[in-house]
């Protein structure tokens, strides 16, 4: 095990240099702040002393070189992997060419029915193909049957593992045109069934379907998944990175049931702006009521170099606030309420109204059934609730319940969090962020 202790101005600064040096893997083994330099003890300057330490991988030594001899190449028997590749991409081969050969049968007998001539040959039509076809002339029955194919087809290319799979591979963009009066998926669409899998209500699969069909193409080449993406962006608000304020910290009071991970999302959020961002950050806890939960916080403040403040009074979080008004950030850890304690809530509430500008956060479980997330939603409500974080992402098995909601009551998602490591398991909440776990699922 390598072993070495850096010495910084800073925690922060010492914590860059261990993982810098070190990598991401480094375990800090002890901080300690202390005084150096001067003259009998005049002079001197504040340090922050870090000890980390990394197993170094050792690499294996080479083996002595072999004579080289001539050898007759053999043939490379295929791995179990490749076998399994090519079983699942033979059926997709012929299905392909299945859906081809009756694309353009049809475009033979709408060119000779249209022209009252004889049907084309298979070179002409072949190049036609290639080009586009037309499906303004072919009848609806045959046309929806062509979608339904086309939908199969691409969404078993994307569970085969074909992670890029376009539309134009299937379908030309001009093929498209001038089909806005025409749905492209139907409410039974493979892509509408995995919504269902997933746990999106019908009533909204409908509503994403239609908004999939009102989008126009990006130039032909866009994937299932990135156009779910791309619909789910405009159904659910996300709200991106936070944007700091001129002239006074953006305060943030983090809300929830117990047990959802408020404490250790306050901190992923203080390491993502003060330590990966560089914004100067402060941390105030109000969970005075749950063991650990202040020395929790401690620890992390201290590893960060973040000032911590302990407010159990409405007074002392006012004074709390106004003795970092010069951060970029504050945020706040609450207690953990039960949805169905209305004397807490109502309690934890007068706390929070007072003469302070702050935004409430309401953290969420994602492994939490439709119905209590409503009733949850319901109860929290009373905070004027401006943003929701789901956490525990790691944890869930389907994500319909996060559409359901963000959809259905107008909801604005911040953030998405997994696992306990500080900063690593969370994000900003994206449109293809939410489109890939939906995906990724469908997959398992």
């Amino acid at each position: 095990m390598l072993v070495k202790t850096f010495q910084a101005a800073s925690m922060p600064e010492a914590l860059r240099m261990v993982k810098a040096e070190l990598g991401p893997d480094a375990m800090i083994l002890s901080t300690k702040k202390e005084r150096t330099g001067g003259v009998f003890g005049f002079f001197s300057k504040q340090v922050y002393r870090v000890t980390a330490a990394v197993d170094p991988v050792r690499k294996p030594a080479p083996p002595p070189a072999a004579p080289v001899t001539y050898r007759e190449p053999v043939p490379r028997e295929r791995t179990a992997r490749e076998e399994m590749e090519s079983s699942m991409l033979a059926p997709l081969a012929r299905e392909l060419k299945d859906l081809r050969e009756k694309v353009e049968a049809l475009t033979r007998r709408d060119e000779a029915l249209r022209t009252q001539e004889k049907p084309v040959e298979d070179k002409e039509t072949s190049e036609r193909s290639d080009a586009g076809i037309n499906l303004k002339n072919i009848p609806r029955s045959d046309l929806e049957e062509i979608k339904k194919l086309l939908l199969t087809t691409l969404l078993k290319s994307q569970e085969g593992g074909a992670k890029d799979v376009q539309w134009s591979n299937i379908v030309s963009e001009s093929t498209l045109e001038g089909q806005s009066g025409e749905e492209l998926l139907p409410e039974d669409s493979p892509l509408a069934r995995e919504l269902a899998k997933s746990g999106v209500s019908t009533e909204l699969i409908r509503k994403i379907v239609d908004t999939l069909n009102t989008l126009p193409l990006q130039g032909g080449n866009q994937t299932v998944k990135s156009r779910l993406g791309e619909t789910l962006g405009r159904l659910i608000k996300f709200a991106g990175t936070l944007k700091l304020k001129r002239n006074s910290p953006r305060i943030i009071a983090l809300v929830g049931p117990t047990g959802v991970g408020k404490t250790t999302t306050t901190a992923k959020l203080a390491a993502m702006y003060a330590l990966n961002r560089g914004n100067k950050v402060a941390l105030i806890t109000m969970d005075i009521f749950r063991v650990g939960a202040v020395e929790q916080l401690k620890t992390y403040s201290r590893i960060m170099g973040i000032p911590l403040e302990v407010a159990s009074t409405p007074k002392e979080l006012e004074k709390a606030v106004e003795k970092h008004s010069d951060c970029d950030l504050i945020f706040i850890d609450t207690a953990g309420r039960s949805h169905k304690d209305k004397e807490k809530l109502d309690e934890m509430k007068n706390f929070l109204d007072h003469k302070i500008p702050m935004e409430v956060y309401l953290c969420l479980s994602a492994t939490t059934k439709d119905r209590e997330l409503e009733e949850i939603l319901n109860r929290f409500r009373i905070f004027q609730v401006s943003k929701v974080v789901f956490t525990k992402i790691d944890e869930c098995e389907s994500f319909g319940n996060m559409v359901n909601l963000l959809i259905k009551d107008n909801l604005q998602i911040a953030y998405f969090t997994t696992g306990q490591r500080v900063p690593e398991d969370i994000e900003i909440a994206t449109p293809a962020k939410l489109a890939d776990m939906i995906f990724h699922e469908g997959a398992e």
